[in-house]
C-alpha cells in the first residue's frame, strides 16, 4: 500500500508509476507497474494516454527529478499545483501561462497531498531551465503538467513527487547529472516504507 495520510492509501498493484527516464526509477520500481514516457510534455501525454487505456490504473504517481527554487538538493517535494511554463499567448491578450480558449485555469490544481512532505507548484515546459526568474512556480520539470491534466480529465487520483536535483540556476545541468541517480532511493524511502 501507498499511504498518503491516515485516511487515504492505494494498493501498489493498482498504481501506475510514471517517470520520464528509466534511471530516475532505477531498479527500485521494477516490481511495479512502471511507465517510462521519455522527456517532454508531448511524449508524456502520449505515453500516459496509451497506458491509461491499457492498464486502467486506480492511481497515477508521477516521480522524477526537478529543479527547485527555495528547496534543498535531495528534498522530495509534493506538487499539488501545475503551470505550463512555456505557454505564452500574452500578445493575444491572454494571461501569462494561460492556454487560450481552453477553459483550463492558469494554475491547474490537481495533486494529492502526502503527509510530512513540503508542497510545491510545478512549472512544466519543454526546456531545461537554467535561469529561473518566475515567482509563480518553485519546482521546474518537463512533464508533470500534462500528466496532471490527463489524470484530472480521466478522474484518476494523481500524486506528483519531485526529487530536487538542482536549483534551476547556472550549475543546473552539472547538478542534475549527479543527483538524478539518487532519486529512486529517495522515493523508495517515502513510498515503500514497509518493503
Amino acid at each position: 500500500m501507498i499511504t498518503l495520510n491516515k485516511e487515504l492509501s492505494y494498493p501498489i498493484s493498482e498504481t501506475l508509476f510514471v517517470f520520464a527516464l528509466d534511471y530516475e526509477a532505477g531498479k527500485v520500481f521494477d516490481h511495479t507497474r512502471k511507465l517510462i514516457t521519455g522527456i517532454g510534455k508531448v511524449n508524456a501525454a502520449i505515453a500516459l494516454t496509451k497506458a491509461i487505456q491499457e492498464k486502467k490504473p486506480k492511481m497515477i504517481v508521477n516521480l522524477g527529478s526537478a529543479g527547485g527554487y527555495g528547496f534543498k538538493k535531495g528534498e522530495v517535494i509534493c506538487c499539488t499545483q501545475f503551470i505550463q511554463r512555456d505557454m505564452d499567448a500574452q500578445g493575444l491578450g491572454f494571461k501569462k501561462f494561460e492556454t487560450p480558449l481552453s477553459g483550463i485555469p492558469t494554475i491547474l490544481k490537481n495533486g494529492l497531498k502526502m503527509d510530512n512532505l513540503k508542497e510545491g507548484i510545478c512549472g512544466s515546459g519543454d526546456s531545461f531551465e537554467m535561469n529561473h526568474i518566475n515567482t509563480e512556480y518553485n519546482v521546474i520539470d518537463m512533464e508533470a503538467y500534462p500528466l496532471a491534466l490527463i489524470a484530472m480529465q480521466e478522474n484518476i487520483p494523481f500524486l506528483c513527487l519531485k526529487y530536487i536535483s538542482d536549483d534551476a540556476g547556472s550549475d543546473a545541468a552539472d547538478d542534475w547529472s549527479v543527483q538524478v541517480h539518487l532519486a529512486s532511493e529517495a522515493f523508495k524511502q517515502i513510498l515503500f516504507t514497509e518493503v
